[in-house]
């Protein structure tokens, strides 16, 4: 289990390719990245994400370690970006592996879930029209009642 808040890019081709390699007991890999997108509302120029050292990877740290006991995972991991960034730029990553894919999938859900409501990050959209934090969103809330 790996988990890796940076402010520099990262290159999801050489994560992907190195996650798990030669894990021949796995039999499913998952990937996922997220990338800033442009609303379309207010002409965003640029995201900045905002966190708490130490307390942002102790966080993203226990809710990967629940992943994988919960879904018997192999492996797991969890990139995310803090800093500015454009639209089109990636902001997380998240791989699991498991012996099957239902772990996997369910797995990488969970954490996907739960970084975009839970982990301690806080965006702020500067755009043509100003600067405004963004608010959580309650269909982000309603899908962590799921697990």
């Amino acid at each position: 289990m790996r988990v890796v808040v940076q402010e520099a890019p990262f290159d999801f081709g050489a994560e992907a390719a190195g996650f798990a390699a030669g894990r021949t007991d796995m039999g499913a890999v998952v990937t996922f990245t997220g990338v800033v997108r442009d609303t379309g509302q207010d002409a965003l120029d640029v995201m900045e994400i905002e966190h708490y050292p130490g307390m942002t990877e102790k966080a993203l740290e226990a809710i990967a370690a629940e992943a994988m006991a919960r879904w018997s995972l192999g492996d797991a991991l969890v990139i995310h970006r803090f800093g500015r960034m454009a639209p089109g730029e990636q902001i997380m990553m998240v791989a699991t592996a498991a012996r099957h894919r239902k772990d996997a999938f369910e797995a990488a859900e969970y954490l996907m879930d739960y970084l975009k409501s839970r982990a301690p990050f806080w965006k702020k959209e500067h755009g043509r029209d100003g600067t405004s934090w963004v608010a959580a969103r309650d269909e982000d809330e309603e899908a962590l009642t799921r697990w």
